[in-house]
């Protein structure tokens, strides 16, 4: 296995001397826009507040806005089957997301709770399959996906919901819905997960994490950029920069699941794309973030990953917090090996204890 060893990027002091070479691009950290929308150098947290604001923004123009959350509707949790198991009760659920839809969900409770003891809450999101939720239940033929019961058998408080189309979701209708792409409409769904979560007397407001494997692998980036109620991100599988995603070949971006922007109005053109992936994993932090890259995952090149990580270890460093990005290079195929699945169980422990 291969640490990520990142040194600080070095800055000059002398903004009007840098300000000419800055580059406005997605793929780079160095700036932030000024009052005037001009590029400057970014040296603060004050300038990287504003920066993160223009990547929500760039994030949200490709994929629509995140409707207001302000009037939610109650979330009606409905059970359907109760399994009992020596550590945890698994529910299976749904629950209103929203207003004519309701998400399907695996819901773990952990046994032996003590009167008024509450644990870290996660949300565990499933990777592409067809039997959705079942695959981080340990349902799936392949192995290393068991994320969720696992989690669960550790004693968390444990959400794993279907996404738009898989598992109990398979007919799931993106042309009817008010979102402009798949992407935005898992997100709200994954935050009003982490409303049922913290909602819940068993858990820890405090204490919520994310991890997914390839789906689910940006699926938590997406969501932890937007709900910051989560202190801790795994990805495994789910990301590098877009011109590293098959050599910038996004087809496989556009699916109604994901975001059709990127080739109805972005010519699948990385150059054009609004947002990248230095920008969504600077954007989470200081929340923990952890990372399973694979050597051999033709998905998502780990060159790419290691392109974005001295950038957004900067912005982890500004924020004061540089231990809590972390990036192993397994020498792996597109999977969540034991070994890397386990540290990650760790981290998640170290960073929500």
């Amino acid at each position: 296995m291969i640490l990520c060893l990142l040194a600080a990027a070095v800055f000059p002091v002398d903004s009007s001397a840098q300000e000419p070479t800055l580059q406005p691009t997605h793929q780079s950290l160095d700036w932030y826009p000024d009052a005037a929308g001009k590029p400057a150098p970014l040296e603060t947290l004050e300038d990287w507040k504003k920066r993160r604001a223009a990547i929500v923004a760039g994030f949200e123009e490709a994929t629509g806005p995140l409707p207001s959350r302000e009037s939610l509707p109650d979330l009606d949790v409905k059970i359907a089957e109760t399994i009992e198991t020596p550590t945890y009760t698994r529910e299976t659920i749904t629950f209103a997301s929203e207003a004519g839809d309701r998400t399907p969900a695996f819901l773990y409770l952990p046994k032996g709770l003590a009167p008024g003891e509450k644990r870290a809450g996660i949300v565990a999101l499933h990777p592409t399959s067809a039997i959705g939720k079942k695959i981080v239940d340990g349902q799936g033929e392949r192995p290393n996906r068991a994320y969720a019961r696992e989690l669960a058998e550790r004693g968390y408080v444990v959400i794993a919901p279907d996404y738009l189309s898989f598992g109990d979701y398979a007919d799931y209708d993106f042309a009817t819905d008010r979102y402009e792409s798949g992407t935005m409409k898992g997100i709200w769904n994954h935050m009003r997960c982490v409303d049922l979560l913290v909602s819940r007397s068993e858990v820890d407001g405090e204490k919520i994490g994310a991890i997914g494997h390839s789906l689910g692998g940006h699926n938590a980036i997406f969501v932890a950029v937007f709900d910051q109620r989560i202190k801790v991100i795994v990805s495994s599988c789910g990301w590098t920069p877009l011109h590293d995603y098959y050599g910038g070949d996004l087809k496989g971006w556009t699916s109604d699941r994901y975001i059709p922007a990127i080739r109805d109005r972005y010519e699948l053109d990385p150059d054009k794309v609004p947002f990248d992936y230095y920008e969504l994993i600077a954007a989470l932090a200081p929340a923990a973030f952890f990372s399973n890259s694979p050597l051999r995952d033709v998905n998502f090149d780990w060159r790419g990953v290691e392109k974005v990580a001295p950038q957004a270890r900067r912005i982890y460093e500004l924020h004061g917090v540089p231990e809590k990005m972390r990036i192993a290079y397994p020498d792996d195929e597109h999977d969540f090996p034991t070994n890397e699945r386990e540290e990650s169980y760790r981290f998640l422990e170290k960073w929500l204890k």
